[in-house]
């Protein structure tokens, strides 16, 4: 048996973009550590197939790992999401990984693309802070992982909205740590670097890009899926149950890198 500090097993999560790439391995991580794992994404046939992926993957109870299509941009679907998870029992977990991007420069923004990078990647994850924070203070211990971003701690090639977002993200989670602290609501951050998903092989199929990349990450490789995933279990387990207002950046030593 593990320890219960290393289990999850009675909780509920909620994970946001969750039917590819890190939140699909998010979810995965979560269910096998014992959670009931809620997901959200918009597209609703790409989460019914992750959906079915998981339950054939971890067999045990009919809703062990359960879907909803939704846009967390939304006002209205962002409310319905929350009842849903309330109308199952509550939540004590919630992963807000839902993201987006559009890289060009500054000046080639329109104000509705770079204001749409916000609403994807910061406001909706307020709002959803906001809207679960009842739930979630019901429980002793409840967490919050916001997924962030290398690129709201230094520059990259990633475009100003982009970096902006993810650094306001970040400030959040330290301020949310900090006033919800006394509700029993951990809020902490994880910050990839390059991981190898759907949205970056097109950048990383680029051999010279890719060597750019390997040249800057201390430990020559491109990160996985999963190596995320495992950040955020910690940061949800009973064993982080001291730690919370922190970004661990899991980045391959990218951001130490010198001369």
């Amino acid at each position: 048996m593990p320890s219960p500090r290393w289990s999850l097993e009675g909780q509920r999560a909620l994970v946001t973009g969750a039917s590819a790439g890190i939140g699909l391995a998010i979810c995965r991580e979560l269910l096998g550590f014992g959670a009931q794992v809620l997901m959200v994404a918009r597209d609703a046939g790409l989460l019914e197939q992750a959906r079915a992926e998981l339950e054939e993957e971890f067999p045990g109870p009919e809703d062990a790992v359960l879907a909803l299509p939704a846009d967390v941009t939304d006002d209205e679907q962002r409310a319905e999401i929350v009842d849903w998870a309330k109308d199952l029992g509550g939540l004590h977990l919630l992963v807000n990984n839902a993201g987006g991007n559009l890289t060009r420069p500054a000046l080639d923004y329109g104000e509705d693309q770079w204001r749409g990078i916000f609403e994807t990647n910061l406001f909706s994850a307020f709002e959803l802070c906001r809207l679960a924070h009842p739930l979630l203070s019901k429980h002793a211990a409840s967490a919050i992982v916001n997924i962030g971003s290398v690129s709201g701690l230094t520059h990259v090639r990633s475009g100003a909205p982009y970096g902006m977002s993810k650094a306001a993200l970040h400030q959040m989670t330290r301020n949310l740590a900090v006033e919800w602290a006394e509700d029993g609501i951990r809020v902490n951050a994880v910050a990839p670097w390059y991981i190898r998903t759907r949205r970056t092989s097109g950048k990383l199929a680029d051999p010279d890009y890719l060597d750019e990349v390997l040249l800057r990450t201390p430990m020559g490789r491109v990160g996985e899926p999963e190596e995320v995933a495992a950040a955020v279990a910690f940061l949800c387990l009973p064993a982080s149950s001291y730690v919370t207002g922190e970004c661990i950046a899991v980045d391959g030593g990218f951001l130490r890198y010198g001369f």
